[in-house]
């Protein structure tokens, strides 16, 4: 018998809360997922509640263990932490203007508390760069690391709806940027601070500018490792970066095909004119699993990155498979990595790697 969503929420939402209601009417879950008998889902709740809800989890996990047809159940439960207190109105936007020409800058910097900054890059666009920073992100805050994630990509900014947060950061000051946090991850975007439908129409200057605030006037507190989600391609939030920032190093992700793996090679170009130690080279989009057959497909071709990475003498850090689970925690703001299972456990190995090689 197989077991299907609805059949899992029904289960859940008859289970009471201690302070009233049930899991579903209160949209608690998150990145629910059945594979065959195997049953994996997140409960989000507040900071303040999450003690309270260690016994809700294990009898979350209990009542659809006792399913009909169901063989394991992963249940995970994590906390959305908020802002910081600051001195600016609730939902109001820091009173600050975000981009503008940069500062004069003598040498590089990098924000007070952070050891490593290490960018995450692609040399085009659709190759789930930004998934991958997501991921990677929440898979080492889950290793113990204390982690930051920025937001690079001015123009199409993303994490915000893949870190299931919307909340306006706060400006106590006019000039301090105060973080989110989100699956324990600090996090900062320029979707933050502005309409979520508005695009921004901005010359290279007035990007320079933005990257130059978010890296100087956020309040990253104490980091092991900050992540930055860079735009596809070789242009100005790049150049800025590398020149204008103390980095540790990037990180490239491709897709096998050769389209993919020749832009690529660009990007890797534009690392070491700048100076910049790429630590290795990841694979997305590996793989297929058909959920049907279980038939292993290749459609992008595979091993093409792991193949250049041995040709150009640098480390290759990981396959990440190609799968509708990993698209639809993003959508839903929980990424998969949160949770456990496979797919989890292949972010777990990347970030592994970089805690292992001493780059996180």
């Amino acid at each position: 018998m197989s077991i299907t969503k609805e059949q899992v929420l029904k289960q859940l939402a008859g289970l009471g809360l201690p302070d009233g209601g049930d899991l579903v009417s209160r949209d608690m879950i998150r990145a629910l997922t059945v594979e065959g008998d195997a049953v994996r889902f997140v409960i989000e709740v507040a900071p303040d509640l999450a003690p309270k809800f260690s016994g809700v989890r294990d009898a979350a996990q209990a009542i659809v263990s006792r399913m009909e047809g169901v063989g394991s159940v992963s249940a995970v439960l994590t906390a959305h932490g908020p802002a910081a207190k600051s001195a600016t109105p609730s939902g109001a936007p820091p009173s600050l203007k975000v981009g503008g020409h940069p500062k004069p800058q003598s040498e590089p910097t990098k924000p007070s508390g952070v050891d490593r900054i290490v960018a995450i890059a692609s040399g085009k666009g659709g190759v789930g760069k930004s998934t991958l920073s997501s991921n990677l992100a929440v898979a080492l805050a889950k290793q113990g690391r204390r982690v930051g994630l920025l937001d690079a990509d001015i123009y199409g900014p993303s994490q915000p709806r893949m870190m299931g947060v919307s909340e306006r950061p706060k400006s106590p000051d006019g000039k301090t940027i105060i973080p989110l946090t989100s699956h324990g991850v600090t996090m900062m975007s320029i979707g933050l601070m502005v309409e979520p439908e508005k695009a921004v129409v901005w010359r290279g200057p007035m990007l320079m500018g933005a990257l130059q605030q978010m890296m100087g006037q956020v309040e990253w507190g104490e980091l092991d490792i900050l992540l930055v989600d860079l735009p596809p391609g070789t242009g100005d939030v790049q150049l800025t970066l590398c020149t204008k920032t103390q980095m540790t190093g990037a990180i490239v992700v491709s897709t096998p095909q050769d389209v993919a793996l020749l832009d690529a090679r660009k990007a890797l170009d534009m690392f070491k004119t700048l100076h910049t130690p790429v630590l290795g080279l990841v694979e997305n989009m590996s793989h297929y699993i058909c959920p049907t057959c279980g038939t292993e497909a290749h459609i992008f071709g595979h091993g093409g990155v792991a193949a250049e990475a041995k040709t150009l003498g640098l480390p290759f850090l990981g396959e990440i498979p190609l799968d509708l689970d990993i698209r639809l925690a993003g959508d839903g703001g929980t990424p998969i990595a949160a949770g456990d299972g496979p797919l989890a456990e292949a972010y777990a190995q990347l970030a592994s790697r970089l805690v292992e090689g001493g780059m996180a």
